[in-house]
């Protein structure tokens, strides 16, 4: 699904005007973004956390050289979803 489509999906549900469902997707999206460069973790109870992990430095291959290269220390994002979400997907 993209944005589009759930723009579509939530207006349909709701009756509200695209233009609005679009502001506040985009208003929800930006917040979980700034918020997540800020290092908080997003909790959304009954769907799933975003959280910010941390990857340790590791030593990997690059193949085509064959050398070994550092890849530092850094975080991502990831998404883990809720117990009920896990149920509605099996």
């Amino acid at each position: 699904m993209t944005k589009a489509e759930l723009i579509s999906s939530v207006a349909k549900k709701t009756g509200i005007e695209k233009g609005t469902i679009a502001a506040v997707i985009e208003a929800s999206m930006d917040s979980i973004k700034s918020t997540m460069a800020d290092g908080e973790n997003i909790y959304l109870r009954g769907f799933g956390t975003f959280l910010i992990k941390e990857r340790a430095e590791k030593v990997a291959r690059n193949i085509s050289k064959n050398t070994t290269i550092t890849i530092p220390a850094h975080k991502i994002a990831a998404f883990k979803p809720a117990k009920e979400f896990q149920k509605v997907i099996k």
